[in-house]
């Protein structure tokens, strides 16, 4: 008699318990590398929150370049042989560990430099993620070829996989951000490889011990139920039921990464805000594969339309929520219905097990499709974000309908509705131009297209019907802002959006990147050499430029002065240059320079700058390049929308600002910011530096003052010691700058935006 199989023998829960684990630790490697790395790059191209999507993107694609080698060499290879090519695989890339940026990449000046990032992403880090990509695919398919009593249905092991991948993006900016710096993050990460690779190991023993190539014992096929998911259609897929899962996942993958720009512009480009879109993303793909349904589908399907109005109406009528946070949890409730909707209907399609590795390529097409679109496609097509509100409208026309009336008369109807509404919306814009009301009031927007908004809520039994309605009104949305007399100009690229908009009745102009102000100007001829916005020669910074230019007389040390300024705006600081001072703005994006020196918008740098240099490229990087002792002033004032360039304010940056600085120079920074008190951030490195700092805040409440075109700011200057800083500390209104007891200061290696949350905004 043979001896019976050892593995056959084997307790089912060892079984499935050893490809889980390996499932999970393959996803949880997967998804913390993304934030890890993305956080090695992001300073090198002006920490804007493209970086991340362009990120996505190759992991995207990373991910569709595995899925399709499991399911080529599924097609063409034994699963011996393709557990044996697999752990060659996973070998060979152990040489590029651990993952680095190499020190002598520096991107070129660029309105768009993706490609130099994607060319860095597959040089660093594409051969480990192209190996763990593979892992999920391919370790299903091996399941599946076990006597195990689940083997027939290894979709549930997909619900594993992205619970591990949720946890690793839950703990990056709760647990492994704050106590780990990167290098450390680095080391563990490569150690986790190589138990990722001796897991793999057992997995491939286990197939060779059980002989998979027998034949296996046919299993009866159930039909899901809707609420349930079950073991999947056994049918072939057709090209309709191919492009609708691709469909399914495109949409999603576009609306997460549409959420996460929308809400990182304003804040800050770091892992905090990358991981909630992308780990309520991933919530959705458990509940939709998991074996029972958490929430009634039926009931996510119906409750998606209301979900969807809020970010609607933000998006298409421009309406202003203070503070914005407020409207943060519309976004992500949106976000989780509508990918729970698309999962769900993705895991009630899926195939049967014969068409599993070719099921999730297309998953991964569509994946890798919505991210192309929102990271390549749609900064070239629109000039703001409509890919938002358009992913939106995509997801409600996905979902399943609830009225099952199919007349002619009630298709004819999901056609003639909408376009009555979209008429209507458009007949009111432009009547309203006729009679001349102001289109950037509140009121009339609401009127213009809050209203028929509304109207189309009454079509959400129809998916057709309601998601056509609500396109038709983005696309009035679209046609009043070109109508818009207060828009000057918009454009758009890697770095986000811009707007050169008028103010004031006409009074000002001003350039507004993202959604906010970053400078404005007087039109009128009296006024145009004065510093307005955050930059009022009563405010802090023009305090600090008095003080310069006083003790620069007094010492007869004015002559030859040298003033770096890192970050361009419209060039307003330039209007505290004097005569015989060289300045030198410091600006990675092209596009800025060009606005700044386009005088039929702005002219500060051509009235108030009577010799300046603009050097092109990351600031930090450039001044590094200056001799030693050469600035007398640095200005700090390098912002993308409202979020900071966490790598201009670590350590290590103010020590290089130090080396660049002459004795008795002081080092400004503005950290005005609605969402984050970034003064004790900067109080914590100037104490672990040894300088001395003081900050002010101007809210600008006097009389007047937001009429003139004057702004609330903060600003912070620090020094190497006390005397530097003598004539302002005697204003009370200078205050010392905070630390917190116990903080870490921020570094290259380590920075905490979670802890300089402002939360009682």
């Amino acid at each position: 008699m043979s001896r019976a199989n050892p593995w056959h023998q084997a307790e089912g829960s060892t079984w499935l318990g050893l490809f889980a684990l390996t499932l999970f630790m393959s996803a949880t490697l997967l998804f913390l590398v993304q934030p890890m790395f993305a956080k090695m790059v992001v300073p090198l191209l002006g920490g804007v929150p493209a970086v991340w999507t362009t990120c996505v993107v190759f992991y995207q694609f990373t991910l569709l370049a595995g899925y399709a080698y499991v399911h080529a060499t599924s097609r063409w290879l034994s699963v011996r042989w393709q557990a044996t090519l697999h752990l060659a695989v996973l070998a060979f890339s152990l040489l590029v560990l651990p993952i680095h940026v190499p020190a002598e990449w520096t991107p070129a000046a660029s309105d768009n430099p993706v490609i130099p990032l994607l060319f860095l992403l597959v040089a660093s880090l594409g051969l480990p993620l192209f190996a763990i990509s593979a892992s999920a695919p391919l370790l299903q398919r091996w399941f599946s070829a076990t006597r195990h009593p689940s083997a027939g249905d290894p979709y549930f092991l997909y619900a594993v996989s992205n619970t591990g991948s949720l946890l690793a993006l839950l703990s990056y900016p709760v647990f492994v951000e704050p106590l780990l710096g990167l290098e450390r993050q680095n080391q563990l990460w490569a150690a986790g490889y190589g138990l990722l690779g001796a897991l793999t190991v057992c997995c491939a023993s286990a197939l060779w011990l059980s002989r998979p190539g027998r034949r296996l014992p046919k299993r009866v096929s159930v039909q899901p139920d809707p609420d349930a998911v079950g073991g999947g259609t056994t049918k072939a897929p057709g090209l309709r039921q191919r492009l609708r899962w691709v469909a399914l996942t495109a949409v999603p993958s576009s609306l997460m990464l549409s959420v996460t720009t929308y809400i990182s512009t304003d804040i800050a480009s770091v892992p905090l805000l990358w991981v909630i879109p992308l780990a309520l993303y991933l919530i959705t793909f458990v509940m939709a594969f998991a074996g029972n349904a958490f929430v009634s589908h039926r009931l996510m399907s119906t409750l998606l339309p209301v979900a969807v109005l809020g970010p609607l109406l933000l998006t298409i009528t421009s309406l202003p929520i203070s503070p914005a946070w407020r409207s943060i949890p519309s976004h992500y409730i949106a976000l989780f219905v509508a990918a729970l909707v698309c999962h769900r209907e993705l895991a009630l399609s899926r195939p049967s097990t014969r068409y599993l590795t070719e099921f999730f390529l297309w998953i991964s097409i569509g994946g890798a499709a919505g991210g192309l679109f929102n990271a390549l496609i749609a900064p070239v097509l629109f000039e703001t974000t409509v890919e938002y509100p358009l992913a939106l409208v995509a997801a409600c026309l996905m979902r399943p309908a609830r009225s099952t009336d199919a007349s002619i008369r009630a298709r004819r109807l999901d056609f003639g509705l909408p376009a009555l509404t979209t008429l209507l919306a458009a007949g009111l814009v432009l009547t309203s131009r006729a009679v001349g009301l102001p289109f950037q009031s509140l009121g009339t927007n609401i009127l213009f297209l809050g209203v028929p908004l509304l109207i189309c809520a009454s079509f959400w039994p129809r998916p057709v019907r309601f998601g056509l309605g609500v396109a038709g009104l983005l696309i009035v949305s679209l046609l009043v802002s070109r109508v818009n007399d207060q828009t000057l100009h918009v454009e758009r690229d890697f770095f986000g959006s811009r707007q050169v908009i008028l103010v004031d009745e006409g009074e000002l102009r001003g350039l507004v990147h993202g959604t906010t102000v970053h400078g404005l100007q007087a039109i009128d001829d009296r006024r145009r050499r004065d510093p307005l916005s955050y930059y009022s020669r009563g405010g802090p910074i023009g305090q600090v430029f008095s003080r310069v230019t006083d003790d620069s007389r007094v010492t007869d040390d004015l002559v030859n002065r040298h003033v770096a300024v890192l970050g361009l705006g419209i060039g307003t600081l330039g209007c505290y240059a004097t005569p015989n001072e060289h300045w030198t703005f410091y600006e990675i994006n092209p596009a800025i320079v060009r606005l700044a020196r386009d005088t039929s918008y702005f002219s500060y740098l051509r009235d108030c700058s009577p010799a300046y240099d603009i050097v092109l490229g990351d600031a930090r990087l450039s001044i590094a390049l200056v001799p030693d002792r050469f600035y007398d002033l640095i200005v700090v004032d390098a912002f993308s929308s409202d979020a900071v360039p966490v790598h201009l304010m670590t350590r290590e940056a103010v020590n290089l600002y130090l080396l660049k600085l002459a004795p008795g120079g002081m080092l400004v920074f503005n950290i005005s910011n609605r969402y984050l008190d970034l003064g004790p951030v900067l109080g914590n490195v100037a104490h672990d530096v040894g300088l001395v700092g003081i900050t002010r805040l101007d809210p600008a409440d006097a009389d007047g003052a937001r009429a003139e075109g004057i702004l609330a700011s903060t600003w912070a200057v620090l020094a190497r010691v006390d005397a530097d800083l003598a004539r302002l500390v005697q204003d009370p209104r200078w205050h010392r700058l905070p630390t917190t007891a116990d903080a870490r200061p921020w570094t290259d290696d380590f920075s905490n935006v979670f802890a300089a949350l402002k939360w009682s905004r």
